[in-house]
């Protein structure tokens, strides 16, 4: 089952296709598909480039280090004036 489920069944399809046969017109169809194509085309390869960056394990990112300051701060009470 698809995304939309049973909402395009054949009759469906035909009169959206209709709907764009008249908004665009017979000669446009062919420009108009091959512009839905190269769009698609360079979507799915920026989504793959952009899995391949969060894949890829980053080499400038510093080892963690021991974060220990060099005079802690005591614990120990101040005594009252």
């Amino acid at each position: 089952m698809g995304i939309f489920g049973n909402a395009f069944n054949g009759w469906h399809l035909l009169i959206i296709l209709a709907v764009v046969l008249l908004l665009f017109g017979a000669p446009k169809l062919p420009g108009l598909a091959k512009s839905i194509g190269q769009s698609m085309r360079i979507f799915r390869n920026e989504v793959k480039s952009m899995k391949d960056e969060d894949a890829k394990p980053t080499d400038n990112a510093a080892p963690a280090a021991d974060v220990t300051p060099e005079h802690p701060a005591s614990t120990e009470t101040q005594p009252k004036p």
